[in-house]
């Protein structure tokens, strides 16, 4: 068995959405104790910000007339989407940030999307949990109702386009308990921290087939 785990926090030390999937994670690896992880932290290790280009042009450039750096490019593109495509199951941890996915994900996406096809369903049937954390509210009634531009595209990425399995977890108000003016929904944030872990772990029982 083989889970294939992404983790784009870029406080790889300090990251609500990682300590999520850890808990999912945990009950993979206790399920499987000899099934492999194949891991890729794109805030402690990101993609190189030329490669999408370069594998672009290298898909309309004659073979013979790529350079090197193309067809490195097209060997990375083509290791990305084989991660994919190989998972049984997947963990994704995809924090927002200024209201939208970081650029490391999104060239990951693009990367994956070259290498792979873009219509390619990668992650067809794979049961994949999606965790993805939010400093602020975002939900109906807040102050910034619809300004979470980032969940939307992740479950038409993940979900749509991959057409994973998808179980998606969310935590809102990671900052509550040490942004000024945050003090009043420091219980709230806790609630929502107690039930994204609990969903976790339920949704790796699932991911384990259990």
């Amino acid at each position: 068995m083989n889970l294939f785990r992404l983790d784009t926090s870029i406080f790889p030390t300090a990251s609500a959405s990682a300590e999520i999937a850890d808990r999912a994670e945990a009950e993979w690896t206790s399920a499987h104790p000899e099934g492999s992880v194949i891991r890729r932290n794109l805030g402690a290790d990101p993609l190189p910000s030329d490669a999408w280009a370069l594998a672009t042009t290298a898909g309309s450039t004659p073979e013979d007339d790529r350079t090197q750096v193309q067809r490195d490019a097209l060997a990375l593109v083509a290791d990305l989407a084989a991660e994919l495509q190989d998972a049984d199951a997947a963990i994704l941890a995809v924090p927002l940030y200024n209201y939208g996915v970081s650029q490391h994900f999104k060239a990951w996406v693009d990367l994956v999307i070259a290498g792979g096809g873009p219509t390619n369903p990668l992650l067809k049937g794979t049961p994949t949990v999606l965790v993805t954390t939010l400093g602020g509210g975002y939900g109906p009634g807040t102050p910034r109702e619809g300004w979470d531009h980032s969940t939307p595209y992740l479950e038409r990425v993940v979900g749509d386009i991959w057409q994973a399995d998808l179980t998606v977890i969310k935590r809102e108000l990671t900052l509550a308990a040490t942004t000024p003016g945050m003090e009043g929904l420091k219980d709230l944030a806790e609630q929502q921290h107690s039930h994204a872990l609990a969903a976790a772990r339920d949704a790796g029982r699932v991911l384990a087939g259990n």
